[in-house]
């Protein structure tokens, strides 16, 4: 109940501004600042300069480029679908063996196959030259 020597100002009431807002909404009322430094954004290199320097820390390098549990994972797999659903014991020697071979096998594939899209003018490998690998090693 309003008395009559109750003055109502809606002017003053009913205003808002961006600061008000935010109090309303639960903040501090504060319009956050600029920094007067300038936030430095990360280096960026130009295209193939981290592939190629990738390419010469992986040549370096010999250890296995595939995780061991997921490849005896696969191994167990494809032996579990060839051979009637029968569970078979490996050395883990002969699956070393097996993944060092893989790994060789892809190496020597992806080289071919980057060769023969450096002849056909490209520098990205596609399909079609997998399937041209894939037919002149038959």
């Amino acid at each position: 109940m309003l008395h009559s020597h109750t003055q109502i100002n809606f002017r003053d009431n009913m205003t808002r501004s961006k600061v008000n807002a935010d109090k309303l909404m639960g903040g501090t009322g504060k319009v956050p600042r600029q920094p007067k430094w300038r936030v430095r954004k990360p280096r960026r290199f130009r295209p193939g300069t981290v592939a190629l320097r990738q390419i010469r820390q992986y040549q370096k390098s010999t250890e296995l480029l595939i995780r061991k549990l997921p490849f005896q994972r696969f191994v167990r797999e494809v032996v579990w679908t060839m051979f009637d659903h029968q569970e078979y014991r490996f050395q883990s020697a002969a699956l070393l063996a097996l993944q060092e071979a893989a790994e060789a096998y892809l190496v020597h594939m992806f080289e071919e196959v980057g060769d023969i899209a450096i002849h056909g003018g490209r520098v990205t490998i596609q399909v079609k030259d997998m399937l041209l690998w894939k037919r002149m090693r038959l």
